[in-house]
């Protein structure tokens, strides 16, 4: 139907510093080894973690100095304005659009703060016009690149006709922390890397991907699964042992019920796009959604590659799938701090 939600176009974009997995293990070895004890039994997580390499806001060398407050939140407004810029123009450029033409713009973040947000600091330099309408979203953090797009697909189907920008950045490694002699800190610091993706979204007879559906699960009495910690150094990472055994006995449920409020099941589904969270998760969710062992590819080549950079993540593998060949209908998958499961049923376009 001409009248659907269309997936225009999708773009990616990451920092210029790149850090290897093995230069993370080391530095985080001479950081950590002689002032927690068990680190040495946390070591694996390097190795298992399933990634070469992830790119960052600032070099190697920063992360070995200390910061606070102020030095995490300049580095994310400068990074994060450049990712933005960056991401935003190419995705625009793919639809043969620019700034003017872009009617709402939707923005997930979870690891920085600016006032005015990123859309407003850098309307100006896109070409915003003044009756742009700005969404910009805190909080979801790793479900953010599902549940961003939902919201934004929805604001487009609200307003047949209107081109919603759809934009997610994230600096993950701008919360590592010396001080933080915790279990969670070192695997966020084997894990987390740093990107940005932007989506055009309109309602209309052409496009990449049809937006078919979309929900969410709320799992009761998960709150210490993920999130932050906030203190005076800035953002500590909350991360629960338990995550991969609980997606894969709570997600496919959770998924689901979530189908089924569309009218659909999970056999319609032709490939399942999921959030990497790590090499323990991707095994997880696919025990959890009955999938064969290795068939989130895309999934491991991404992480691989660029670590898990929280809400982009899943949309660098929607971009691999679409250039391999959407299938008929796909599910995007992501979940997050609530703790929460998100969903995003997409169809090919003939």
């Amino acid at each position: 139907m001409n009248d659907t939600v269309k997936l225009l176009a999708l773009a990616v974009a990451t920092p210029e510093h790149v850090i290897t997995q093995q230069e993370a293990a080391e530095t985080s070895a001479r950081l950590f080894s002689s002032r927690l004890k068990d680190f040495s039994h946390l070591t694996s997580v390097f190795t298992n973690a399933g990634i070469r390499k992830r790119h960052a806001a600032r070099p190697l060398q920063w992360f070995e100095e200390p910061h606070g407050w102020q030095d995490r939140m300049e580095a994310y407004a400068e990074v994060a304005s450049n990712l933005f810029v960056e991401a935003v123009a190419k995705a625009l450029d793919q639809a043969g659009l620019n700034g003017r033409d872009v009617d709402c713009v939707v923005t997930v973040s979870s690891t920085g703060i600016t006032t005015p947000s990123l859309d407003a600091r850098l309307a100006e330099k896109m070409g915003f016009r003044s009756d742009i309408e700005r969404v910009p979203v805190f909080g979801l953090g790793c479900a953010a690149g599902v549940s961003g797009f939902a919201i934004a697909s929805r604001f487009a189907k609200a307003r047949p006709g209107a081109t919603v920008l759809f934009v997610a950045i994230e600096l993950c490694t701008l919360a590592f922390r010396l001080d933080e002699l915790t279990r969670a800190n070192i695997i966020a610091t084997a894990l987390f890397g740093d990107g940005a993706a932007a989506c055009v979204l309109k309602a209309g007879p052409r496009g990449k991907a049809e937006v078919e559906s979309t929900g969410e699960h709320l799992f009761p009495d998960t709150l210490g699964i993920m999130g932050w910690k906030i203190d005076d150094t800035g953002f500590g990472i909350v991360l629960a042992q338990s995550l991969p055994p609980f997606a894969e006995a709570e997600l496919g449920p959770a998924v689901d019920g979530i189908l089924a409020r569309n009218g659909l099941a999970r056999g319609d589904i032709n490939r399942f796009i999921c959030h990497p969270g790590g090499a323990k998760v991707i095994a997880a969710l696919e025990i959890a959604l009955s999938l064969e062992s290795g068939a989130l590819d895309h999934e491991r080549a991404v992480i691989s590659e660029y670590g898990n950079m929280s809400s982009p993540t899943i949309l660098f593998v929607l971009e691999r799938v679409l250039r391999a060949g959407l299938p008929e209908r796909s599910a995007m998958v992501a979940m997050g701090p609530g703790f929460t499961a998100s969903c995003v049923t997409l169809r090919r376009v003939a």
